[in-house]
């Protein structure tokens, strides 16, 4: 079996606010109960969090930044910095935790002490870009894991997958100068951050490294297979990265009400699978998948489930990547393709 690193830890479930949230504490709170069960079967490595420090913080984020969440996080309103990302007493600690459980996990992974690990972690952060926070989002845990592998390990080239609903807009603009750290983003046009379009690109340094494939609404398993195959195989065959990381967000499925996108709970299994083959093929199997989001609890249960079950199986299934018509459109003349061949 292989090895699998989780972090998970109660005191993300401290970050709440009464006021009613979709990105709440009952979103973790089975999935943890579930996994403190199995802890005696030795499926997985249970890998403790630390918090990351200011100065890590502050690869990825400005201190200005940082002093302004520490202004509101003390305020009596949670949401006085923004209408939807709460700030209490709590988050702070919580957020800090959320990327520094990332940093655990990486540090195992490269160390070769397991072979995937995936942070249960919230609150989410692929919407944090380097001076603001905003769609539930805090501190960008996965740009900051990046960061943590170009400057801990001296890696240059990473790639980032990102299958949550919405575009990754933070993240992209992290990286949008740079070429050691590919950003690329599936996600439903026309709907918040409004953002990801097809012609961002990148610029400067990194102009072609980063991909954009906004789909339509009712997009199901397998468009998504068949848009995200065939551009990894050509992606990972020529940026050849030395690390996956995966924003991991389960709002496209079809019974969650944030959108309008069709995925089974099968298909996160198909995407962990074919994550794990260009893992194997690329990067000595080091792939670690960060949660972003995902609100109905029993179908992110459901999916995260799905997602481990896939990464413990001994080998990894070689998914059919067809054709399809509607998934054809979207990449024909993409302009991503002026810089890769798929």
């Amino acid at each position: 079996m292989n090895k699998l690193g989780l972090v998970f830890d109660n005191r993300y479930l401290h970050h709440s606010v009464q006021t009613a949230s979709p990105e709440n504490p009952d979103r973790l709170r089975s999935i943890y109960m579930r996994l403190q069960q199995k802890l005696s079967g030795n499926m997985f490595t249970r890998i403790q969090p630390r918090e990351a420090s200011d100065t890590e913080i502050t690869t990825a984020h400005s201190p200005f930044y940082i002093k302004q969440l520490c202004e509101h996080a003390i305020k009596e309103n949670p949401y006085s910095y923004d209408k939807d990302t709460y700030l209490t007493d709590d988050s702070l600690p919580a957020a800090r935790l959320a990327a520094g459980g990332c940093f655990a996990l990486t540090d195992r992974i490269m160390n070769a002490d397991i072979d995937y690990g995936f942070a249960l972690i919230r609150p989410p952060g692929h919407h944090a870009t380097p001076g603001r926070g905003m769609g539930f989002c805090i501190f960008n845990n996965i740009a900051l894991t990046a960061e943590y592998l170009r400057r801990t390990f001296g890696l240059k080239r990473i790639l980032i997958v990102d299958f949550d609903v919405h575009h990754a807009n933070g993240t992209q603009e992290i990286f949008y100068e740079t070429d050691e750290v590919m950003v690329l983003s599936i996600h439903q046009q026309g709907i918040f951050p409004f953002s990801g379009e097809a012609e961002e690109t990148g610029s400067s340094a990194g102009t072609g490294f980063t991909i954009n494939l906004p789909v339509h609404a009712q997009f199901g398993d397998s468009e998504y297979t068949s848009i995200l195959g065939r551009t990894l195989q050509g992606i990972v065959e020529q940026y050849i990265p030395q690390f996956i990381l995966v924003s991991a967000g389960y709002d496209a499925h079809r019974d969650e009400t944030i959108s309008g996108t069709e995925l089974s709970t099968q298909w996160y299994a198909t995407i962990s699978h074919i994550l794990r083959r260009h893992a194997a093929e690329s990067c000595r199997n080091r792939l670690l998948f960060v949660l972003e989001g995902g609100y109905n609890p029993i179908i992110l249960e459901k999916s995260i489930f799905a997602t481990i079950d896939a990464l413990l199986q001994d080998t990894f299934d070689r998914p059919g990547i067809l054709p399809v018509p509607r998934a054809e459109k979207i990449l024909d003349g993409h302009p991503f393709r002026k810089y890769w061949t798929i």
